[in-house]
């Protein structure tokens, strides 16, 4: 394999992105690309992609890629000349040069192209270049074809659960008087429904209103523990936190550090079917309350037992079956913001006030029968989800191991 050692400006040329203030922005189909990727649209463009952007500041040195045109922004350095180089090639091999090294920030972490050109560093042939690219390539390919399918599945999910449980038109035999698969829409087929005036809503005839702790057997806090086995610290475990949450169920990577906690406290480790809730935390913009729930596929994705951490909540249900009417019906009460109404402040912190909402805030419970079914139906969608969750992470570890031997020339491509 020819490869050549210079200077990273040798092989590449990098540039300051430009600034493009919040009210500035004009919405198009641009894309405007920060340190942390995507922050919104424009209909101007300063480069014309395939484009590699890293972090300048912020997320210092985080890669990424563009195949179409877009707005660099000052936060980040954006590849103008890749000197023959092929752009998904560098936009793999990137991250792995330790840019923090050249962090030349005061107070904020700064990356300067000056600094970053000097590093010497060595590249293979632009054809070897084009064929490590194309394996790594279609590795990520298969993993962002599982999360669309993922997205997918999630979708039809939701819209059963909208049309049953939020529209009141789930499948109901009126001969029989009682859900059944194959009947007809319940409330645009005349079923009957009645006024309840704790919702200043109407709801079908038989269906009850409860506290959202109806719902709920008990809670548990969580637990931080310890970086490093220690005295009685010796139940090793995976911690969750509250950016971990929506990686649980929706993809991404999770990157959840691994802990040591008491024997003693091997009760807040975390089975099948309990929901994590994130209490503290948010922001002015996000709530707290984000949710996590741990199906036995989920749990099977792990080599070790579960917590979460102290600025988490887990709670079990009193009938596992009620899972996935509980998950989407929180999720609804997050996306309409009731949860910033039930927020409290400690030392500049954000705190869900837990036992005042759950206690406080009312829900729908409908016939049991039809969230048994709803839960079939899910548990089904969450089994080939999970499964292609199961695959990307073993895609990824397969991506990530092959990366620095096909950069090294330890494994070569012969095609």
């Amino acid at each position: 394999m020819t490869r050549q050692t210079k200077r990273l400006g040798d092989f590449l040329n990098f540039q300051r992105g430009f600034d493009l203030l919040s009210k500035d922005r004009t919405e198009g189909n641009i894309p405007v690309i920060s340190s942390s990727g995507i922050t919104g649209s424009h209909n101007e463009y300063k480069a014309k992609g395939a484009g590699v952007i890293i972090g300048r500041k912020g997320t210092l040195g985080s890669v990424h890629y563009c195949d179409s045109d877009y707005w660099p922004h000052d936060t980040t350095l954006w590849v103008t000349d890749f000197k023959g180089n092929d752009p998904k090639f560098v936009y793999y091999f990137l991250p792995l040069l330790d840019f923090k090294k050249y962090d030349v920030g005061s107070s904020n972490p700064t990356l300067n192209r000056n600094y970053i050109h000097e590093i010497i560093t060595t590249l293979p042939s632009v054809i070897e270049q084009k064929k490590i690219a194309a394996v790594l390539s279609a590795l990520d390919a298969k993993i962002e074809l599982n999360n669309r399918i993922n997205a997918e599945l999630e979708s039809l999910a939701k819209t059963i659960y909208d049309y049953w449980f939020v529209q009141f038109d789930f499948p109901f035999d009126f001969a029989q008087g009682k859900p059944n698969a194959d009947g007809k829409p319940y409330k645009s087929s005349g079923g009957e429904m009645v006024y309840v005036e704790e919702l200043k809503r109407e709801i079908p005839a038989g269906w009850k209103v409860k506290p959202l702790a109806h719902w709920i057997a008990n809670d548990k806090g969580g637990d931080w523990g310890k970086e490093k086995k220690q005295g009685n610290y010796t139940q090793k475990v995976i911690c969750i936190r509250g950016t971990d949450v929506n990686s649980l169920n929706e993809g991404g990577e999770i990157s959840a550090p691994i802990r040591y906690i008491l024997e003693k406290s091997s009760h807040k480790i975390i089975k099948p079917y309990d929901l994590i809730i994130e209490i503290s935390g948010g922001s002015p913009t996000q709530s707290t309350g984000r949710l996590g729930y741990l199906s036995p596929e989920t749990l099977s994705r792990f080599d070790l037992p579960i917590i979460c951490s102290n600025f988490c909540r887990v709670i079990s249900l009193k009938n596992a079956r009620n899972l996935y009417y509980f998950v989407y019906l929180w999720n609804d009460i997050y996306n309409n913001k009731i949860l910033f109404n039930y927020e409290g402040k400690t030392s500049g912190i954000k705190n869900l006030l837990f036992e005042s909402f759950i206690n406080s805030h009312l829900t729908i419970i409908p016939e049991y029968s039809l969230i048994e079914r709803f839960f079939e139906i899910r548990q089904n969608i969450q089994a080939k989800q999970q499964n292609n969750l199961h695959e990307n992470q073993q895609l990824i570890q397969l991506r990530d191991w092959l990366l620095p031997m096909l950069m090294n020339g330890q494994v070569s491509i012969n095609y």
